[in-house]
């Protein structure tokens, strides 16, 4: 077991709003054809679901299938067997057009905060575009929803950073950005791949913190994708260990990082340090110079 204390327990979310749906997938399978051409399972009869308002963590390491289930539950894949249901809405079965109504509800931030953003557009168009085509606001409305979400994830004053470009943010800044245009359609549940991976050790509680308050304050359901178990202990109620795109061993997230039951979970929290150590409590005192 790691000699690093395992941070404290988030404050339970608020209750979630009552309108929104649970995620259930059942029984899914993905496969790939390999280079050998031989058929291989990513994902093999994984099974779980998140209700209202709580937060779910697929944790493994690289090649483990948490991110085809990401994609899988964003309805980017298709599964080979079983069934991805939001409500009553079947994933897996959309088609194209159908799937841009289900993106409303359903955003993801992405792992890579440079590559997430696109270089030419300036932070206000990136964020201003979702509100326009997703919720159909005018140009004053999604100009003031701009503004509210640079203030919702920490970067103020929001009218300088509106008009920043990519490139003149730290890394942090633009996940907070990245962050703020997954929450700018209003969605109901957010998949969070690897959110923190790329960020310097010093930075990614801060982006912990801001996921577990936003999902606290909006009512959001939330999967979060990780391969370290401990920054997951921020932000989950419950996780899934996924080895060879199976559930090894799944439970509430207290449970399983102290009294793990399966040898690659150990392995899990053996191979990782505290990331919270030297970083301030309150998630917005580094937004704006990280």
């Amino acid at each position: 077991m790691p000699a690093e204390p395992v941070p404290a327990e988030p404050a339970p979310a608020e209750p979630a709003h009552s309108g929104v749906p649970e995620l259930r997938v059942e029984d899914v399978v993905r496969t790939f054809r390999g280079r050998d051409r031989q058929l291989v399972r990513a994902v093999d009869g994984v099974s779980f679901s998140i209700p209202p308002g709580t937060a779910v963590g697929l944790v493994g390491a690289s090649g483990s299938g948490k991110s085809t289930l990401a994609r899988l539950v964003t309805g980017s894949l298709r599964p080979s067997a079983g069934a991805v249901r939001f409500g009553e809405v079947e994933v897996h079965r959309l088609r194209a057009g159908a799937l841009r109504g289900y993106h409303r509800r359903v955003q993801m931030i992405f792992q890579d905060p440079y590559s997430a953003l696109n270089p030419l557009h300036t932070v206000g168009y990136t964020l201003a575009r979702p509100a326009r085509n997703h919720l159909g606001m005018s140009a004053g409305q999604a100009d003031a929803r701009v503004a509210e979400l640079l203030e919702v994830v920490g970067l103020v004053p929001a009218e300088q950073f509106a008009a920043k470009l990519p490139h003149q943010l730290s890394g942090g800044q633009r996940q907070r950005v990245v962050i703020a245009r997954a929450l700018a359609s209003d969605p109901e549940l957010v998949v969070a791949d690897e959110p923190v991976s790329m960020l310097d050790v010093s930075l990614r509680a801060g982006i912990l913190r801001l996921l577990a308050r936003l999902r606290a304050e909006r009512g959001l359901s939330l999967l979060y994708i990780t391969h370290d178990l401990l920054s997951a202990r921020v932000v989950t109620d419950q996780i899934l260990v996924l080895n060879g795109g199976r559930v090894v061993e799944r439970g509430p997230t207290a449970q399983v990082l102290r009294h793990p039951r399966d040898a690659y979970t150990v392995r899990l929290l053996d191979a990782v340090a505290n990331p919270f150590a030297a970083v301030p409590p309150d998630d917005t005192q580094e937004a704006a110079h990280a």
